[in-house]
């Protein structure tokens, strides 16, 4: 089954900032942790069916010199200021997605193993997988994710560790809103990826919906334009 896993938006700003400024806002968001490998550190805000990562650049001089597929992304979108930058969905076995979707002509990164050190010095496993695209103006195709426990295991640890509060999973993300200049083609292209179906360019995956839609004017840069949280 795939279902969205994560939406991530780019910044300059450090998770502490990140951190404060939400919840002066009224949300609860912690500091996630480093990618030491790959010079990025993140933020996060859980939700009762996704979560919110704001990912920044840590160490330049490592970021630069990564092949991460997000980092690269990051890099190129960030100077422009902080905007949301794509999303991530969970694959139940990432090797065996990998080869069915490299057997239908796509070329990808091949499953990554990925960590990050938390704030309190823990590590967080899990794979991931990218299908192989320069960052460019064009829409970035969704990466994929495996975690290492399953949700009930790692979310019962979110809620123990404070990461996750009762009014966290108040909250769902309902949609995730595309901003593109051929909508049609959009949605076809994902569906076509994702081995689904499409109605009036929205993929309706089982915990949220991926819309396209259009501009009057072109747009000069396609990507993820909004994120629709909702109280249940």
């Amino acid at each position: 089954m795939i279902k969205l896993d994560h939406v991530v938006y780019f910044t300059e700003k450090s998770p502490d900032d990140v951190v404060n400024e939400q919840e002066k806002m009224g949300w609860h968001a912690v500091i996630g942790g480093s990618h030491e490998k790959w010079g990025t550190h993140n933020a996060l805000m859980y939700v009762g069916n996704a979560y919110i990562e704001w990912l920044s650049v840590e160490n330049k001089n490592i970021a630069e010199k990564s092949d991460h597929q997000l980092v690269n992304l990051l890099l190129r979108d960030v100077p422009d200021g902080e905007a949301w930058g794509t999303i991530c969905l969970t694959v139940d076995d990432i090797e065996s997605f990998d080869m069915k979707i490299r057997a239908r002509g796509y070329q990808t990164s091949g499953a990554i193993q990925a960590e990050r050190k938390t704030a309190s010095g823990d590590i967080r496993k899990w794979k991931m997988l990218f299908v192989d695209q320069q960052p460019s103006a064009n829409l970035p195709l969704p990466f994929f994710i495996e975690w290492e426990k399953d949700d009930e295991e790692r979310f019962n640890e979110l809620r123990e560790d404070g990461t996750i509060l009762p009014d966290n999973e108040k909250l769902i993300i309902t949609e995730c809103i595309f901003t593109v200049n051929d909508p049609e083609k959009a949605a076809e292209e994902w569906s076509s990826l994702l081995s689904t179906t499409h109605s009036e360019n929205t993929i309706a995956l089982p915990n949220a919906d991926l819309k396209f839609i259009g501009k009057e004017q072109k747009v000069k840069e396609e990507r993820l334009a909004e994120v629709v949280i909702e109280h249940v």
